[in-house]
């Protein structure tokens, strides 16, 4: 269960290993946005001594990672420029490198080149490789972890009619694919992690069948990262404002850990610790 301190800052400590799904031990990454414009938190932390205090209490709450991101991607955001973004990050990795593991959101190599030398060891690429051609060869040449989650389309379009034949089939076949080209590009496949991409290119219901047949994709054999925290989705259950969607990320996230999520990526990480907690002592 997440606990109260800080891993070391090893490459992506234990990146490639999955998580025993039968004690429901997944790892917490705390969410920095060092954003103007985020759904949730936009603007909140855009100072770096700001986002660098947060992320310092976000570790004493139990994240294991934090991921840090320059560049919105929330329905309908505007691009960033990479050296904007690189001049949101760069400052927050560093004072963060060294209090746990570090991972840059971002799908720019240029960024993540320059956040991997300020102490990250992870990118998270929400385009799954398809975004800069140079970033497979930059994760393989610094032996970076990578999370490669799936988007239909892109944070301008992903939401616009948004369709599937079976949901979870066609995110399967899609991250299988993009493993498979990382892998060909010189990334070890051990250093991969998957993500199905809850809110990004699906309805309400892909949503939920994802998140219902969530297992389905540990077929992958790659450990699975789970992000459902204040997103909309929850809203189209009880519409609910984002500042009221604790309760939806708790339930969302508690059952993707029972159905194998091997990470979970949240903004409230002291509330779904405890969550976790009891989960756990209940199921034992």
């Amino acid at each position: 269960m997440p606990g109260g301190g800080a891993v070391g800052a090893a490459p992506a400590a234990g990146f490639g290993e999955q998580g025993d799904t039968s004690s429901m031990n997944p790892r917490l990454m705390g969410v920095v946005n060092v954003t103007p414009d985020s759904f949730s938190d936009g603007g909140l932390f855009i100072d770096p001594e700001q986002a660098i205090a947060h992320g310092r209490e976000l570790v004493e709450q139990g994240a294991e990672i934090l991921d840090v991101g320059g560049e919105s991607t929330r329905p309908g955001a505007e691009e960033v420029g990479a050296e904007e973004e690189r001049r949101r990050v760069e400052p927050v990795i560093a004072g963060l490198a060294g209090k746990a593991t570090v991972s840059v959101d971002t799908s720019k190599a240029a960024v993540a080149e320059a956040a991997l030398a300020a102490g990250a060891s992870i990118v998270n690429d929400v385009t799954a490789l398809r975004g800069d051609p140079g970033m497979a060869a930059l994760c393989a040449e610094r032996e970076a972890g990578l999370i490669l989650m799936h988007m239909q389309g892109d944070p301008r379009t992903m939401q616009v009619e948004p369709r599937y034949g079976d949901v979870v089939d066609d995110v399967r076949a899609f991250l299988a694919e993009r493993v498979e080209s990382a892998v060909a590009a010189g990334v070890a496949e051990e250093r991969i992690w998957v993500d199905p991409g809850i809110g990004f290119g699906k309805t309400l219901e892909h949503n939920l069948e994802l998140l219902r047949r969530l297992g389905e994709l540990r077929e992958l054999g790659r450990p699975l990262v789970v992000g459902t925290s204040r997103k909309s989705f929850i809203a189209r259950i009880d519409d609910s404002p984002v500042e009221e969607r604790l309760g939806g990320t708790i339930a969302s996230s508690i059952l993707a850990a029972v159905e194998g999520a091997d990470v979970l990526r949240v903004h409230d990480v002291a509330e779904t610790s405890q969550a976790f907690r009891v989960a756990s002592a209940i199921l034992g």
